[in-house]
């Protein structure tokens, strides 16, 4: 498996070796080795797990976790075809405000691990497409926070093949701007001290 850092410090994508014959193919999209040696931890505790299905345009986030608790993810996309995008969101990181993506696809079998207070968010690229989430917190509704995809500060750049389709919940969340400002967004060194309890 290999790893390499995106660039948002503490998240990755791993590429897993594929085994395929005439009957299919075997992936391990996770590997508890591989992670430990890429972020300096074992696997952190999976509270939950989780699948989303989604239609083609289908656009979902920036969703983040209100911290403390904090949510660390590892996102898989085992059906279809999503560009995953994860964004930086802890004040007082030296990457704040970054943002990055990858294609993650049944044909790659690509992953992404997210350290707690970064906010996550896709676009689908099919029909049917699922992702699936392993969380280190189960959901709780107070918790779950959003910032707009479409903050023209974050400069997010969707797909052009399709036509964005986003919940109410999406269209109408705030600008990164707004949730710093009203203290909503997470603290870089609780986010890392979190981190470090995995």
């Amino acid at each position: 498996m290999q790893a390499r850092e995106l660039n948002i410090q503490g998240a990755y994508v791993f590429t897993p070796d594929i085994h395929r014959d005439a009957r299919g193919f075997f992936v391990s999209p996770l590997l508890d080795s591989a992670l430990t040696e890429a972020v300096g931890h074992s696997m952190f505790p999976v509270r939950q797990m989780s699948l989303s299905q989604s239609r083609r345009g289908v656009v979902r986030g920036v969703h983040y976790t209100r911290t403390p608790p904090g949510n660390g993810k590892f996102v898989h996309c085992p059906a279809g075809r999503v560009v995953d995008y994860i964004v930086d969101l802890r004040v007082g990181s030296p990457t704040f405000g970054n943002w990055d993506s990858v294609v993650l696809d049944r044909e790659t079998c690509r992953s992404i691990y997210l350290p707690v207070g970064l906010g996550h968010a896709f676009a689908a690229l099919r029909d049917d497409t699922v992702v699936s989430y392993m969380l280190t917190v189960e959901y709780v509704p107070e918790n779950e926070l959003a910032v707009s995809i479409l903050d023209p500060e974050l400069g997010i750049e969707l797909p052009a093949e399709i036509e964005p389709q986003l919940s109410e919940r999406d269209t109408a969340a705030e600008s990164v701007a707004a949730a710093k400002a009203a203290g909503r967004l997470p603290d870089y060194a609780e986010c890392r001290a979190i981190d470090a309890t995995f």
